[in-house]
């Protein structure tokens, strides 16, 4: 069991508190910063707004460990790997390489290096990727990690490049680029005595450009507005700050196939308020090209877009059929104040969420005395079944529901139809968007990532992008005079009958069935 191997949702995405320099959670070990690491306090993902030493002049005294999980990785293509790190322009006193041996038979052997290098090995229990790049995180000695699959080949800047962003901000996930190359007559010592570039060792080759291209292309290098900028992750080719990585709850390893565990883990970063950024000079090559192996490759990934609709809870992961739940739900609606209204009021509020427009939601349920008068009693009597019903666990709604993308707050003694949606529409690419009532009672909208940072950077979640204050009338949004419940129980008895006056209505076959109804009407209206 591996420290990241915590099973059940919760266990896997639960909040750990750090101090941004300090890795929580692990064996303290010796390092020293150059650049004083701060957690990230800019605008949206614009990762613009920072500026680390550029690579070629960064000095660093920081340690890095290269997390590199492989399985039955060919020892010809492990040494080319290793004979490329040993080109590094990172001082080679500063970094190891832990090779994750995920059960391989005959086990990996370590080609000739001069390097600083360990093997792990872990029991085969299927693919376990994930499971390695959480092995790699407990072993690593240092705070940086670097993650790089055993058959790519980065480029001499390659370190320094990610190293340069993971100095300065604590909370920052850097996106390394990778092109796709045949080299199957390149041998080890061809990477180690290149005069120059590997891309200028493949000159004269045929290659796939980084996937990720087009992403970058319509994000604006990821500094839009867009709240997508996940989906560039690549697992093979990415760093992180060990306290950072063990804050959103390492790689998840449910993931039992290849593909989409990285893309996941970056989902996850992201709503944390982690910064994403694309760093251009982090380049290495796959050995391989792209086409070899495609149609595995998509088979798989057909199947696993299935298992992250419940994990990635964006529109483009999931298909959004009315009333099924999420493992992760998209809003967390938290309805204040029960313990002032009526217990057929806080009913009727629970009811009017659950039949939103929008449907993707959990409903918490908040009383200032615990118990919400008994109310949430008769939620859990009346709501029993409904697995988006909630009632007052004693946690935060942000620690209780960490990366769900929208957090709602709704006021029990306010009413109107699809409260949810209407706000979600009035967010737009906002940070949080909030209504106020004439007695001050507020209803609001926020960006899950922005809670995250606001909680680790200080401050306020709009600090970190637009707020908008939105109208009642426009959100079709009113306080409700609160009644005894002997008057709210009358109304919903008035509304009951109603309703089976028009069911029974609808029984009417002939003349008999006609003169029976209108005599029930009327014994009914003469209290017989």
């Amino acid at each position: 069991m591996t420290l990241f191997a915590a099973k059940g949702y919760a266990a896997r995405h639960q909040l750990v508190k750090h101090d941004g320099d300090a890795a929580s959670g692990y064996a303290a070990f010796p390092f020293r910063v150059l650049v004083s690491r701060k957690t990230n306090s800019v605008r949206y993902n614009d990762w613009r707004q920072v500026h680390p030493p550029p690579s070629p002049a960064l000095a660093p005294t920081s340690g890095v460990s290269v997390i590199m999980p492989c399985y039955g990785t060919p020892f010809g293509i492990l040494a080319k790997t290793l004979a490329a790190l040993e080109k590094q322009t990172y001082p080679q006193d500063l970094f190891e390489i832990v090779i994750v041996d995920d059960g391989s038979e005959p086990p990996l052997i370590c080609p000739p290096t001069p390097l600083a290098v360990r093997i792990v090995r872990q029991e085969r229990r299927g693919f376990g990727l994930a499971r390695a790049r959480n092995t790699g995180a407990q072993a690593a000695a240092h705070d940086i990690l670097l993650f790089l699959d055993g058959d790519v080949l980065p480029e001499a800047g390659w370190m320094a490049a990610h190293a340069a962003w993971l100095h300065a901000v604590s909370d920052a996930l850097t996106i390394g680029f990778r092109g796709y190359v045949a080299t199957d007559d390149i041998d080890p010592e061809m990477v180690r005595a290149r005069p120059g570039t590997l891309r200028e060792l493949f000159a004269d080759r045929p290659t796939d450009p980084p996937w990720i291209e087009n992403h970058m292309i319509r994000s604006n290098d990821l500094a839009s507005r867009a709240d997508d900028h996940f989906r560039t992750v690549e697992g093979g080719n990415f760093g992180i700050g060990r306290g950072f990585y063990h804050e959103v709850g390492g790689s998840d390893e449910s993931f039992a196939r290849w593909g989409m565990e990285d893309i996941e883990l970056g989902y996850r970063a992201y709503v944390r308020g982690g910064l994403l950024v694309p760093v251009r000079e982090a380049f290495a090559w796959h050995q391989g090209r792209w086409s070899e192996g495609r149609e595995t490759r998509n088979r798989s990934l057909r199947i696993q877009h299935r298992k992250t609709a419940h994990l990635i809870a964006h529109a483009a992961f999931r298909r959004v059929r009315r009333g099924r739940p999420f493992t992760v739900p998209q809003h967390v609606v938290t309805i204040t104040g029960a313990d002032a209204v009526p217990t057929e009021r806080l009913l009727s509020v629970v009811d009017n969420v659950l039949n939103d427009r929008i449907h993707d939601l959990v409903v918490r349920i908040e009383a200032a005395d615990g118990g919400g008068n008994g109310h949430l009693t008769a939620v859990r009597e009346v709501f029993g079944p409904e697995p988006r019903i909630h009632p007052g666990t004693g946690t935060s709604a942000l620690e209780e529901f960490p990366v769900s993308p929208f957090h709602v707050t709704l006021p029990a003694k306010v009413g109107g139809r699809n409260p949810v949606s209407r706000l979600r529409a009035a967010l737009g690419s906002a940070v949080a968007a909030t209504s106020v009532m004439p007695d001050g009672t507020s209803i609001s909208i926020t960006r899950t990532w922005a809670l995250h940072r606001a909680e680790r950077a200080g401050g306020d979640p709009s600090d970190f992008g637009d707020a908008k204050t939105v109208s009642p009338a426009r959100l079709g949004l009113s306080l409700i005079t609160v009644k005894h419940d002997a008057d709210t129980n009358r109304s919903v008895e008035i509304a009951t009958g109603i309703r089976l006056l028009f069911l029974w209505a609808g029984d009417i076959r002939g003349l008999g069935d006609a003169w029976r109804f209108l005599k029930s009407i009327a014994r009914k209206c003469l209290g017989k």
